[in-house]
C-alpha cells in the first residue's frame, strides 16, 4: 500500500513538470525558392506568345494604316513633317524613292462604276490621272497605280539625257497651295527609260506566261525577248488602267528640228497606251513657239506619220499647250489637230503668269518657273471651255492644273474635259487626294443620279 503511494505521488510530479513545460511553435514548412521546370516554360512560353502577339497585332494595324491613303495620317503628320524637313525637290525625289520600292499605300477600295470612261478605245476605271513631271523617269509606275489614279503620265523624257537648270529650282507656295518650278526637262533620256519601261513589260509577260506576238528586233528588251503585248493587255499593266508617255526635247536641239518628238515615238511609244507632245514647257528656250500654226503642223505631220507607220497598236497622239496662249494661238491649235488627225490635248501646262491673287512672299513669288496648283485653275479651265467650243467636243479633252477635290474636277467636266489630271495637290497633300477625290465624287455623281461622262461638256449643252 505504501508502495502504491509513493508511485502515484511520483506519477503526478510528472505530470505537472510536463504541463507547466513552454510549448514550442510548430517548425514552419521550408518552401523551396524555386519552380519547378516545366512550370518555368509554362509561363515563359506564355509571355512570349503575348509579346508576339502584341507586337503583330500592332504590326498588322499599323501596315493596314499606312497602306490606306485615306488615313489621315498623312494630310495631317507626314507630309508638314517633310515639309519642314526637306525642300520641294528632295521631298519629290524621296517620294519616288519610296514608290519605287514598294513604300507606299495602295487605295483597295474598286472603282465605283460611275467614275468609268470609255476613250480611245480604251476603259479607264476613273477619271482622275497623274500630270507628267512627278514621275519623270518612269520609276514608279506601279506604284502610282496602286496609290488609286485611273491613269500615269511618265515624263517628260527627253532623247538626251540632261540635268536641267541648276538648283534650287522648285519653289513651294503654301499659301497659295501652289507650286513653282524651272526644272528644265531634267531627263534620264530614251535610253534609261526605255530600258525600264521594257524590263517591266518583260517581267510581266515571264510571270503571266503570255505567248509572245512576232515583233521586230526594235521590240526586244536586253535579253532578246519580245515586248509586244496583245492587244487587249494595256501597257499600263493593269486592267483598266492606262499609261501615258509625255515627250519632251532636248534644250540643245534645234527649234526647227522635229527630230526628238519623232524619235520619241519610235522608242518609247511601243511600251505606251497613249503619247503626249509636250511644246508648252516654259523652262526650255523657244519650245513654246511651236504652238504658232505653221511649226505646229509641221510637228504634228511628223509625229503622226511615224506612229502610223512603226507602232502597230497606234497608241492615241495628244499634244500639251500652256494656259497663256491667246485666242489666236488657240484657235490654230484647233485647226491644226483636228485637220492632222490627232487624238486628243492636255489643257494645261504651268502658267508663266502671275495671277494678283498670290498670297506668297514676294521673293518666292518673283522665282522664274513655271506656277502650277490652284492658281492655274481658272485660267485652265477657261481654256478648256474655249476649246471645246471651238472644236465642238469632237477632240478629247484633259484637264490640268490646280484640281484638287471632287469641285475642280466637275468644273473640268462640265467645261468639256473628258479626263482630268493632277499633281501639285498630290505632292502638297499627299496621297490621300486622290481618293479623297474619287470618293467625292462618286457620292456626288450618285446623289445627281449620273455618270462621270454625262457631265462631259454639259455646260456647252446647257448653252452656257
Amino acid at each position: 500500500m505504501a508502495l502504491l503511494l509513493r508511485n502515484r505521488i511520483k506519477l503526478e510530479a510528472v505530470r505537472t513538470r510536463i504541463s507547466r513545460a513552454p510549448v514550442a511553435a510548430p517548425k514552419p514548412v521550408q518552401r523551396s525558392n524555386y519552380s519547378t521546370p516545366s512550370s518555368t516554360k509554362s509561363s515563359s512560353s506564355l509571355g512570349l506568345g503575348l509579346t508576339l502577339l502584341g507586337v503583330t497585332t500592332f504590326g498588322a494595324l499599323g501596315y493596314f494604316y499606312f497602306d490606306n491613303p485615306r488615313a489621315s495620317l498623312y494630310k495631317l503628320v507626314v507630309m508638314p513633317a517633310i515639309h519642314a524637313v526637306l525642300d520641294g525637290e528632295s521631298a519629290h525625289r524621296l517620294a519616288i524613292l519610296m514608290a519605287k520600292y514598294g513604300i507606299s499605300p495602295h487605295d483597295r477600295v474598286p472603282d465605283d462604276p460611275v467614275l468609268s470612261v470609255k476613250v480611245w478605245g480604251k476603259t479607264f476605271a476613273n477619271p482622275i490621272g497623274l500630270a507628267a513631271g512627278c514621275d519623270k523617269h518612269a520609276e514608279a509606275i506601279d506604284a502610282m497605280l496602286a496609290v488609286g489614279f485611273g491613269f500615269v503620265e511618265v515624263g517628260s523624257v527627253t532623247p538626251k539625257p540632261q540635268p536641267g537648270n541648276p538648283k534650287p529650282r522648285m519653289f513651294r507656295l503654301h499659301a497659295d497651295k501652289a507650286v513653282i518650278n524651272r526644272y528644265g526637262f531634267n531627263s534620264e533620256g530614251h535610253e534609261a527609260v526605255s530600258t525600264r519601261l521594257r524590263e517591266r513589260l518583260r517581267r510581266y509577260i515571264y510571270t503571266h506566261q503570255i505567248s509572245a506576238v512576232a515583233v521586230d528586233p526594235a521590240q526586244k528588251d536586253s535579253y532578246g525577248a519580245s515586248v509586244a503585248l496583245p492587244e487587249n493587255i494595256p501597257r499600263a499593266l493593269v486592267e483598266s488602267k492606262v499609261l501615258g508617255i509625255n515627250l519632251g526635247k532636248n534644250k540643245l536641239s534645234s527649234a526647227d528640228d522635229d527630230e526628238d518628238y519623232v524619235e520619241g515615238v519610235r522608242k518609247l511609244g511601243p511600251m505606251a497606251d497613249y503619247v503626249v507632245i509636250n511644246i508648252s514647257s516654259p523652262n526650255t528656250p523657244g519650245l513654246r513657239a511651236l504652238q504658232r500654226r505653221e511649226p505646229l503642223e509641221r510637228l504634228l505631220k511628223k509625229v503622226k506619220s511615224a506612229r502610223d507607220s512603226e507602232l502597230p497598236h497606234r497608241p492615241p497622239l495628244l499634244v500639251k499647250i500652256a494656259p497663256d496662249v491667246d485666242d489666236e494661238q488657240l484657235q490654230d491649235v484647233a485647226t491644226v489637230i483636228q485637220s492632222v488627225g490627232f487624238d486628243g490635248i492636255v489643257i494645261s501646262n504651268t502658267t508663266i503668269t502671275r495671277p494678283k491673287t498670290l498670297k506668297s512672299e514676294y521673293k518666292i513669288t518673283k522665282e522664274v518657273g513655271g506656277l502650277s496648283g490652284a492658281p492655274v485653275f481658272p485660267l485652265a479651265l477657261e481654256t478648256v471651255r474655249k476649246f471645246y467650243a471651238l472644236t465642238k467636243g469632237a477632240v478629247p479633252i484633259v484637264g490640268c492644273g490646280g484640281v484638287r477635290s471632287a469641285d475642280e474636277a466637275i468644273a473640268f467636266a462640265r467645261a468639256g474635259a473628258t479626263l482630268v489630271q493632277l499633281y501639285t495637290s498630290f505632292g502638297m497633300e499627299g496621297p490621300g487626294v486622290v481618293a479623297d477625290t474619287k470618293d467625292e465624287l462618286t457620292k456626288r455623281l450618285t446623289a445627281m443620279g449620273v455618270r462621270w461622262t454625262d457631265l462631259v461638256g454639259s455646260d456647252h449643252k446647257k448653252g452656257k
